[in-house]
């Protein structure tokens, strides 16, 4: 796998920590051009130059995905940075929460799981296919906690829980990802589940014990990108490596229009057209 990218311009989130992390590491040997991102500028720049040191072409970006103005900033920026993007990985995600009673939101005011796990691949992967970009694949690294989504209440707002709102959030990436397959037939689009509770801090945070190494979580994205280079049936859901089958909700043509017709009129003050 990691030799079928070389020469090809990656743009990954999330790659300061936990998956994201190690996967970049990964990356960094495949001879192909990654463009990374973090909120965190100082660990962004540590990272940059760790893969830099180990012969990687890397270039990084800044972005708090809580905020959709810089959400929209990282697609410009990505974009003008290079004559080409071959892929997408919306890796980047916050978890249940240090405390999953207290309801949080992002910059914008959006419950934080929906407006992270799933209003900032939306706007992102809309705004970079508006430019063209990625000119291969859309891998959306979601999870096998989903739970349906209330149209009447899309931020959560009544009767909150952590984990249903990080469960509705993912259902929702997975429902973008089934969609855009549909409506982008030149892309390879899919979702995953990367494993059970890795090792990563987002499972720390919620006093969850780690199931397993991130490095399987690397294991499942690098699988499912080579299915999707391969020129598998785009537009699938993944347990792992496996095709899987999402929560029903999601092969419902109705809602998926539904959440995409909400999710227009969400970030359309940050749309650049």
């Amino acid at each position: 796998m990691i030799g079928s990218l070389q020469g090809k311009t990656i743009l990954l989130t999330g790659a300061t920590s936990g998956i994201g992390l190690a996967l970049a590491r990964s990356l960094a040997s495949s001879g192909s051009r990654l463009l990374i991102h973090g909120r965190n500028r100082e660990k962004l720049s540590k990272v940059s130059g760790e893969l830099s040191a180990s012969g990687a072409a890397v270039q990084s970006f800044v972005a708090d995905l809580s905020s959709l103005k810089e959400t929209a900033g990282l697609a410009r920026e990505a974009a003008e940075a290079c004559a080409t993007l071959d892929i997408l990985i919306n890796n980047a995600g916050v978890g249940f929460g240090r405390d999953g009673n207290k309801r949080e939101v992002g910059k914008d005011g959006f419950e934080l799981r929906f407006a992270v796990n799933y209003l900032a691949p939306f706007l992102l992967t809309e705004e970079l296919i508006a430019r063209g970009l990625p000119r291969l694949a859309v891998i959306n690294v979601a999870s096998a906690g989903q739970d349906s989504l209330d149209f009447e209440d899309l931020m959560t707002e009544s009767g909150y829980g952590g984990v249903q709102a990080y469960c509705r959030s993912k259902l929702a990436l997975i429902m973008m990802s089934f969609d855009l397959a549909a409506l982008h037939p030149e892309l390879q689009v899919q979702a995953l589940h990367p494993g059970t509770y890795l090792d990563t801090g987002m499972v720390r945070e919620a006093g969850i014990t780690p199931h397993g190494p991130v490095s399987r979580g690397v294991e499942s994205i690098l699988s499912v990108l080579a299915a999707a280079l391969g020129g598998g049936t785009s537009g699938q859901y993944f347990d792992q490596s496996r095709p899987a089958r999402a929560l029903a909700q999601a092969y419902n043509s109705a809602a998926r229009q539904e959440l995409r017709e909400a999710s227009l009129r969400l970030v359309a003050p940050w749309r650049s057209a």
